[in-house]
């Protein structure tokens, strides 16, 4: 028979402070279970009765993490049939929510040792890395499900660039570069449309991405902003026949990497006075002045400007109102900064699976972000240039 009582003095005796609570709640869980399982045999321990239905077979260990640490339970098996105890059912939930804040913790860029960490910090016994990415795996179907959803209406702005991080393929460590595609709607929002790990940023692979986009609907596309790229350029004219705008803030630092430290503020000073003009064809004048007064004493600057003057004005064609959103990559800085303060605390990514996970869980939660925040265009200026289209796109891709 089960012993009623549970012995209380001798469990403070035997048992330190620390491991005080621990011990009881290990006790009661043990009796309770003695009680279920003499309720579903129809009779005690070692109990002769003509009402028993079914007999004891041993027992079989399990952990059972609480609040109060892991407890170790031994729970009794039936010759027929099984028992599970009624109180570890809530259980289910608590795993749950333990999920829930491990897949935080790596949506958060927490380490996996960190995690483990976290875990034991909780009272568990902690978790192994291979646990921790099996619990993160739950995040995918989210993720696949946002990253691959349908793209509708027309998408008349493309911001698209990359960053860097390092994961193993192939028994190697390698570089690969992270590509986000961000674009506004004609409801004037912004939304991630989506992302992907690649080689290089080579015209083949920006090719692929981009025709990936079209296939879940991306259209209307006028304009691809991005830094200069050949490879992207050449994929944004093939797949989406837009044209090109090259982000003026990178412009501006691949133009002052040819000026001596002594003469970057007078040069930069210099070329802002173009982007000062309000009309397009006066901002193109000025730029060839610009660029002809410092000819002489910097030629590679003079030479840059000749190049890019078509690529980096193409915002020009523009309603006023749009420009200061158009001539850079402003709408994926703080997106790139936030990927790259996550990525850096894992360090080196196990494969990219794992960095679509991680990137693609940031992208989601941006992406809810933009949809409750104010529009980033005005509408009745996106349906006029979507009205207008062709004669909008042939402008700019001049």
């Amino acid at each position: 028979m089960t012993d009623p009582m549970i012995d209380l003095p001798g469990v403070i005796a035997k048992s330190d402070d620390a491991d005080f609570l621990r011990e009881l709640i290990q006790d009661a869980a043990q009796r309770l279970m003695d009680i279920e399982v003499a309720a579903v045999c129809g009779a005690g321990y070692g109990e002769r009765s003509p009402d028993r239905e079914n007999q004891r077979n041993g027992y079989r260990p399990r952990r059972w993490d609480t609040r109060a640490g892991t407890i170790g339970l031994n729970i009794p098996k039936l010759r027929k049939g099984s028992y599970f105890p009624t109180f570890l059912e809530p259980r289910r939930t608590a795993e749950k929510a333990l999920m829930a804040v491990v897949q935080e913790a790596y949506i958060q860029g927490v380490s996996t040792r960190a995690v483990d960490d976290l875990v034991r910090a909780m009272g568990l016994t902690g978790t192994s890395k291979s646990q921790v990415s099996r619990l993160c795996e739950e995040i995918d179907e989210r993720v696949q499900a946002f990253l691959n959803r349908p793209l509708e209406g027309d998408w008349p702005f493309l911001w698209l660039d990359a960053t860097y991080v390092k994961l193993r393929e192939g028994g190697r460590i390698v570089s690969m570069a992270m590509i986000v595609a961000v674009a506004v709607n004609t409801d004037g929002r912004c939304e991630i449309l989506g992302i992907t790990v690649m080689p290089s940023e080579a015209e083949t692979f920006w090719t692929d991405f981009l025709r990936s986009l079209t296939r879940r609907g991306l259209r209307g596309v006028q304009m691809v902003i991005s830094d200069a790229h050949e490879g992207l350029k050449a994929a944004a004219r093939k797949v989406l026949s837009a044209g090109w705008q090259r982000c003026r803030v990178h412009f501006q630092r691949n133009l002052l990497a040819r000026v001596n430290k002594a003469n970057k503020p007078v040069v930069s000073a210099v070329v802002k006075t173009v982007f000062a003009e309000k009309d397009r064809d006066q901002a193109h004048m000025r730029w060839r002045e610009v660029a002809d007064n410092l000819r002489d004493r910097f030629r590679d600057v003079a030479e840059l400007m000749d190049q890019a003057e078509h690529d980096v004005l193409a915002y020009m064609v523009f309603d006023e109102s749009l420009r200061s959103k158009l001539h850079s990559t402003n709408p994926l800085e703080r997106v790139n900064k936030e990927i790259k303060r996550r990525t850096n605390v894992v360090g080196i990514f196990p494969n990219r699976e794992a960095v679509i996970r991680l990137v693609g869980a940031l992208m989601l939660e941006q992406n809810d972000e933009w949809a409750v925040s104010r529009r980033y265009m005005p509408v009745e200026k996106l349906t006029a240039i979507c009205n207008h289209e062709d004669e909008t796109a042939m402008i700019a891709a001049q």
